[in-house]
């Protein structure tokens, strides 16, 4: 390929379509499946039963400190497939490319993708490319789609919840959030601040090989943070869940970035931890376990399930107080993912 830039004819259908494919996307990304270029793949049969999952990526900025779009759609929707208990097959990689968008970002994305899926083991078997006009879209859009299968026995949701479960954390939480914020914004601020994206399926697969009868759910809390997330657990299983303030794992470059932007952490968005919601008999346990691993070593026990109002969340202050945490209102950080 000569040129340095996306153009129109690469979104074709013709010989530079086919050139696009084969100079760049085949070069990096190895799949055997996906080298047969059919209309779709073909996935041996696996025992116990599907999961399916799609999502679509619009991040901006495209690089960031600690990961990219490529990494983040990658590990994206390997997690959304890990939270139902799914062990991940394989993925799509469809994108919508903008014309004048520079083959170098493109190509060094398409490196990011066959990175992430290699060190995930999750192959990228099947996939899409159109090119829309100059100012129709933003660089490159991204959408991703995984199939996975889970154990015939295994139900996990966020109803199955009970009282005197515990939530856990799987590690620190607004790395990703307050990272693309301040990038996005070209804020310089002191300490490393850096996107947590990362896959969290073979963490969860550890848990569930131990303690399949003890976990109630999982979730990622991403969009809308780990205060969203907790809404719509105590929602579905018609609890309440009280959360201990001083448990809450926050880095201190992210504290006090929050602090300098009056942001709240608890509303930020996570691209590489979840909230475990698993038997508080077995909760030291499986905290230990998950500690152990290195995707979740700063995991801690952030709260409770108790009887009381269906839906709601409080969180208990240092001082003896308590306030409630509601949903995320609005769009204060759009674009994040």
């Amino acid at each position: 390929m000569s040129d340095d830039t996306i153009l129109l004819d690469h979104g074709s259908g013709g010989l530079a379509s086919q050139e696009l494919i084969s100079g760049l996307f085949l070069k990096y990304l190895d799949s055997p499946v996906l080298k047969g270029l059919e209309d779709s793949a073909v996935i041996d049969n696996q025992p116990g039963k599907l999961v399916f999952t799609t999502d679509s990526y619009v991040v901006d900025p495209l690089f960031f400190p600690g990961g990219d779009i490529g990494k983040l759609a990658v590990h994206g929707t390997i997690n959304d497939l890990a939270m139902r208990g799914g062990r991940p097959l394989c993925l799509s990689l469809a994108l919508i490319l903008e014309e004048g968008m520079p083959l170098k970002d493109l190509e060094r994305i398409i490196i990011s993708v066959a990175q992430a899926a290699k060190e995930s083991g999750v192959p990228i078997v099947t996939g899409d490319t159109k090119v829309v006009p100059r100012g129709k879209a933003d660089k490159v859009f991204i959408n991703t789609s995984g199939i996975g299968v889970v154990d015939a026995s295994l139900s996990l949701s966020s109803q199955n919840g009970t009282p005197g479960d515990a939530i856990i954390l799987s590690g620190t939480m607004g790395d990703h959030g307050i990272t693309i914020m301040t990038r996005r914004a070209g804020i310089a601020l002191e300490g490393d601040l850096r996107s947590d994206t990362m896959p969290l399926h073979r963490l969860v697969d550890t848990i569930l090989d131990r303690y399949p009868d003890s976990v109630r759910t999982f979730r990622d809390p991403t969009r809308g943070g780990v205060a969203t997330t907790l809404n719509e657990i105590a929602a579905a299983s018609s609890l309440t869940i009280v959360l201990q303030e001083e448990a809450l794992p926050i880095r201190a470059e992210v504290r006090a970035a929050c602090e300098i932007l009056g942001l709240e952490p608890l509303y930020l968005a996570n691209e590489g931890k979840c909230l475990a919601v698993v038997n508080g008999a077995d909760a030291d346990n499986i905290l230990e376990l998950m500690k152990q691993q290195d995707e979740g070593k700063d995991a801690v026990i952030i709260g409770r399930l108790e009887k009381g109002k269906a839906g709601r969340v409080l969180i208990n202050t240092p001082i003896g107080g308590s306030r409630v945490i509601t949903p995320l209102h609005g769009e204060p950080l759009p674009r994040i993912c």
